[in-house]
């Protein structure tokens, strides 16, 4: 297997990308390819030791940062580090394409330059999400603002074939992100989804509150974009302050600071299940190619992961799988809804 990789997105590449490459080349002996200046990179690679011929650079001379209109970014920087890392993609020279870079960006360009699979009208960014009671899945998470219910049909197909393949789970639950439990709650959207789901063979547990979200009871939850998206950044948000509360409040007097001394293991263990860099990245379904977006702060231990992410992802066929469910027509729903 052979990925490419974006060296210069990220807030910290292209340092945290090069040895997080160099940690994926020697656990998982897999092939990389990053694009992006050059001398920058071998300067970096320069400080590890790994097996040389594993590891080939695609220099460019340009950079897409966060704040750039991500179409016209992609249609107007082709010698960009995020475009030739999908180009590669495009032409089989790599089987995925990993990015810790412009969001928006990476979704335009796999559009774009790669497309989609055949039968789906909309791919959808699915990251893996650490819950008290075990990971689920946030499909959709930003990709698409505005929605249809047979798209949120189409998620829970991929978050479906994606969740039972890469996290080994049979016959995973699914839920519908909404205002209420009860079936009559929500919009238009996920009122006609919802009859989507429940008339689907999937494992459709019904709607889902928000404040039981944290809970991890529901293998993949689905919505449209724009719910996700903030579900996404409220609890990345929430995790981070209630670390900081608990830092402060143990740092408050010689009591507390023995008391966190003694609670050390305990937190280190909290701290460790809703670490972000243990999932590494969101795959981004739907595409006909692997496409994974790392955080923009991924750190290497988690470039390492996300890595490992799409090396999974190709493993497991996940796309072919997908193709195959598209073929027998799974998704041949007939709603007025639609």
């Amino acid at each position: 297997m052979v990925i490419s990789v974006d060296g210069m997105g990220g807030d910290f590449s292209p340092e945290a990308i090069v040895e997080g490459v160099v940690l994926a080349v020697n656990e998982y002996d897999v092939d990389i390819i990053i694009t992006g200046i050059e001398d920058k990179i071998i300067k970096e690679l320069a400080k590890y030791t790994y097996k040389q011929e594993k590891i080939r650079i695609v220099n460019t001379k340009e950079i897409i940062t966060p704040n750039e209109h991500p179409v016209m970014a992609i249609k107007h920087k082709k010698d960009s580090s995020l475009y030739k890392a999908i180009e590669l993609v495009k032409n089989k020279e790599a089987d995925a394409v990993l990015s810790a870079g412009s969001t928006g960006a990476l979704m335009a360009g796999a559009l774009l330059i790669i497309g989609r699979i055949k039968g789906i009208d909309r791919p959808a960014l699915a990251p893996i999400m650490p819950g008290k009671n075990g990971p689920f899945m946030l499909i959709d998470c930003g990709a698409n603002v505005d929605s249809k219910p047979k798209n949120l049909f189409q998620f829970a197909l991929m978050g479906k074939i994606y969740f039972e393949n890469i996290l080994k789970t049979k016959n995973p639950s699914i839920g519908l992100i909404n205002n209420g439990a009860e079936e009559e709650k929500g919009n238009e959207l996920t009122k006609a989804a919802y009859q989507l789901l429940k008339e689907s063979n999937f494992n459709f547990v019904g709607n889902i509150e928000p404040r039981d979200i944290p809970n991890g009871d529901t293998n993949i939850l689905v919505c449209d974009g724009f719910v996700g998206n903030t579900v996404l950044k409220m609890y990345e948000g929430t995790v981070s302050t209630i670390f900081h509360i608990l830092s402060d409040e143990i740092m408050k007097s010689l009591r507390s600071k023995i008391g966190g001394l003694l609670l050390k293991p305990l937190f280190s263990n909290f701290k460790k299940k809703f670490d972000y860099t243990e999932y590494g990245g969101a795959a981004f379904i739907g595409i006909k190619g692997i496409c994974i977006k790392a955080h923009g702060s991924s750190n290497a231990k988690a470039f390492k992961n996300a890595i490992r992410q799409a090396i999974n992802f190709y493993d497991d066929k996940i796309i072919e799988k997908i193709e195959t469910e598209l073929c027998k027509g799974n998704t041949q729903t007939e709603t007025e809804n639609n």
